[in-house]
């Protein structure tokens, strides 16, 4: 009864939501497409314990923006302890998932699911009634059997095309005649997501501003939904993390160092212990992470920080702030492990995103550590869902097949944990 009452409420924050508009970057062509108003997050969706799915196509099964989603929520907000499961399949649709989602995703009691599917639905070519019809019909349903089962979902849209695929059987259409299909699957997500109380992340229209975006900015070979116009690199699968991250009501706000330079005190936020101040050096110990990405070639389509340079991802998800007031210089330099920046007094006064401007920092090394135990972990359920749920052992005994996986994916499981460890660290100030 109590947990009820407890989705009543859900259902009736999600209901409360604010409706935000996609925005177009001033690009004429995108006047022929009408996405739908999006329904935001009312708070934080996410619940601590919470056990998250990620399902999709091939596009998930590259396991890019789904290791983006499980190392940020593992770092960046541990409190919560969250876990994540891998449920991408290559070349799948919503009917395709519909029919091995129990097998393959229920069985592991997911209290939270995120879908990512459409772009094989669209069939590569001009939308129709049929194909919206279709879609609507296995996205519902696998959106009520989550819910039946216990497990909140996040409705994701699916991305967008960059070019004609290779395998598109219909490249006379162009590939606007395609993204006006998948905008259609968009918006009826939205509709699904009303309709079923559910959350919604809006892949597409970022996808589509920030491809279009790319290529004004880094030039026309930018490929941002990937060489193959469908399966992104880096900067593609940050701007659907950052979508589906966003959808999750997440405030980005990691941390806050604030330092009185007149007073010679200092203080830090919650996650982080204050172990020393002294001459403008500020020692803290860290056990929260900002999410680490080294680089800072934005040119690149598979960069990530090529993606964190087309949608606000530091700004709204990545906020590890330096606040330092009331000193006598015009400008300080802050050196934080091995690099330095120069800040004017005021800009430091108002607050610097030490994640943002410090792309090699204190962090990384460990960040490192437990993205690479994200990645073994995700390679695997791969593995364990595609070629064994689904080959001759699963086919002859699913449940001892299930239970001998997880015995192999539990230290795996196991490693993320004990690769996230706090960090010391050390920021300097020094008036110039």
């Amino acid at each position: 009864m109590r947990h009820y009452f407890r989705s009543l409420l859900l259902f009736a924050a999600l209901s409360l939501r604010a409706q935000t508009t996609p925005e177009a970057p001033g690009d004429s062509s995108l006047e022929k497409f009408h996405p739908l108003k999006a329904p935001g997050a009312a708070g934080l969706l996410l619940r601590e314990g919470d056990r998250v799915a990620i399902c999709g196509d091939s596009i998930t099964e590259q396991k890019m923006y789904s290791r983006i989603m499980e190392t940020y929520l593992t770092v960046a907000v541990p409190e919560l302890k969250i876990t994540a499961r891998q449920c991408g399949w290559s070349g799948e649709t919503a009917p395709g998932f519909l029919g091995r989602m129990t097998n393959d995703a229920l069985q592991f009691h997911p209290t939270l699911a995120t879908t990512c599917y459409g772009m094989n639905d669209h069939g590569y070519r001009p939308y129709d009634a049929g194909i919206g019809d279709r879609y609507r019909a296995s996205s519902t349903a696998i959106v009520e059997a989550f819910k039946t089962a216990g497990a909140r979902v996040i409705q994701g849209s699916p991305g967008c095309v960059g070019r004609i695929p290779p395998w598109c059987q219909f490249k006379e259409a162009g590939v606007d005649a395609l993204n006006l299909n998948l905008c259609e699957l968009r918006n009826i997500d939205v509709g699904i997501a009303e309709k079923e109380q559910a959350g919604f992340a809006d892949v597409f229209w970022p996808m589509l501003t920030a491809d279009r975006d790319g290529r004004a900015k880094y030039g026309p070979d930018y490929a941002l939904a990937g060489k193959d116009g469908v399966h992104p690199g880096w900067a593609g699968h940050l701007v659907m993390a950052y979508a589906f991250l966003k959808s999750m009501g997440l405030d980005g706000n990691l941390g806050v160092f604030t330092v009185d330079l007149g007073a010679n005190r200092a203080k830090a936020s919650a996650g982080h212990e204050l172990v020393s101040f002294t001459d403008g050096a500020m020692t803290v110990k860290s056990a929260r992470y900002p999410f680490c990405a080294p680089g800072t070639n934005v040119v690149d389509d598979n960069s990530i920080r090529s993606g964190m340079s087309l949608v606000p991802f530091n700004q709204e998800l990545n906020r590890l702030t330096l606040v330092a007031k009331n000193g006598k210089a015009g400008s300080y330099k802050v050196t934080w492990g091995t690099g330095s920046k120069t800040y004017s007094a005021d800009d430091l006064a108002r607050g610097v995103n030490l994640a943002a401007d410090f792309d090699q920092n204190p962090f990384s090394e460990a960040f490192a550590r437990v993205d690479a135990a994200v990645a073994a972990k995700q390679a695997y359920e791969t593995r364990q869902i595609k070629e064994l749920f689904h080959g001759p052992e699963g086919r002859r005994d699913l449940p001892a097949t299930t239970a001998l996986t997880e015995e192999v994916r539990a230290p795996l499981a196991a490693a993320i944990h004990e690769a996230f460890k706090p960090v010391t660290h050390t920021i300097k100030i020094e008036a110039m």
